[in-house]
């Protein structure tokens, strides 16, 4: 399981230099005119986990193995995309499949970037979701009622569309729809837009990171965009990008002389997580260190089904020891001499940073 998300936004909002910056290196045309990207771009990320290299220390492997996210971005969107206007809704089915959608908006003020929307992002907001429920609406008007001998699951599933195509009739989105949860699974093949979470990307100008605290940033932003904060993650791409040029230790000393922690990348991974309900659990050995994306609140055998399907089926047990305790003891060997590696259970609820050993009988 990885985390995909896809990446919407005005042209000229700094959506392909973001991504440019995320992937490190240039593989979406970032130019400084509406519509350069054309075909949509793909790009797989590690997700920055600084608990591998320290694991890789302990059982001597020089084999990382981070979590990624799949990042896809396709052609800016213009207000009329639904009826032709444009290039992005022409693109919109590349995004569909993603888990999130990222939506960026321009904070920024750049006289040499052409700008094609009143520089709002409270506007791009608008414009942005109205264009999804557009194109979400006529992926609805291609359903048709059931006929013939129905059952009382397509009855069901065809009030749930109904339900989405009066939300969206209002300029709303389908998650607003009073949908319970077999409903959401009975639409969940449609792959609405409308119907996935949603991080807002703000993009500020770099004097903004730097004379703004980026809670501060994000809050006021939440408030202007009408959404929780933890949706809002603030970033210069200028900054990215110029982060993706550098190696480790200067982009450590770079983000300190701007008084920031983490990048954007890092932000927006954690947001994603978050938003999402995703964390992380480790597998460590002299062959790989490994970091593996689940859901909170799987259990044990649904996780050992990330690693491997056939593992569910052969699931004897698993054997489970804190982050901390496998560090602190040297590995395996010391965290069961202390009594720190338990043997869980199928049922046993996965905590983010568990370091496993999956028994799977033949």
């Amino acid at each position: 399981m990885g985390l995909s998300i896809g990446i919407v936004g005005l042209p000229n909002v700094g959506k392909s230099t973001l991504f440019n910056a995320l992937l490190k290196k240039q593989q979406a045309l970032a130019a400084n005119y509406p519509f350069a990207t054309i075909e949509p771009n793909v790009g797989v990320v590690p997700v920055p986990d600084s608990r591998l290299a320290v694991l890789a220390e302990v059982v001597h492997t020089e084999k990382l193995v981070p979590a990624t996210v799949t990042f896809t971005d396709i052609a800016g969107i213009v207000k009329g995309a639904s009826q032709g206007e444009g290039l992005g809704n022409k693109f919109l089915s590349h995004i569909r499949e993603a888990d999130a959608i990222c939506m960026v908006v321009r904070a920024f003020e750049d006289p040499d970037v052409v700008q094609t929307s009143e520089g709002n992002p409270a506007d791009d907001k608008s414009v942005l979701i109205t264009e999804l429920a557009l194109a979400d609406l006529q992926t609805l008007e291609k359903q048709q009622p059931p006929k013939g001998n129905v059952t009382p699951e397509m009855k069901q599933r065809w009030g749930a569309i109904e339900k989405i195509k009066a939300v969206l009739d209002q300029g709303k989105r389908a998650m607003e729809a009073d949908l319970d949860d077999e409903e959401i699974l009975l639409v969940r093949e449609l792959c609405l837009m409308t119907m996935k979470p949603i991080l807002y990307v703000v993009n500020v100008d770099e004097q903004k990171v730097m004379s703004d605290k980026s809670e501060v940033l994000s809050q006021r932003y939440a408030t202007a965009l009408g959404v929780d904060s933890d949706k809002v993650v603030i970033v210069s791409a200028k900054i990215e990008a110029e982060l993706s040029e550098m190696g480790e230790a200067e982009q450590m000393e770079y983000l300190s002389s701007l008084g920031l922690h983490q990048s954007g990348l890092e932000r927006l991974i954690t947001a994603g997580y978050h938003l999402l309900g995703l964390q992380s659990f480790l597998t460590a050995g002299e062959k790989e260190v490994r970091a593996w994306t689940i859901r909170i609140g799987m259990n044990a055998v649904e996780a050992s089904g990330v690693i491997h399907t056939d593992f569910m089926k052969k699931f004897i047990r698993a054997d489970v020891t804190a982050y901390d305790d496998f560090v602190a003891l040297g590995g395996w060997k010391g965290a069961r001499e202390a009594g720190k590696a338990r043997s869980e259970g199928r049922d046993y609820i996965m905590q983010n940073g568990d370091v496993v050993e999956f028994r799977i009988g033949s």
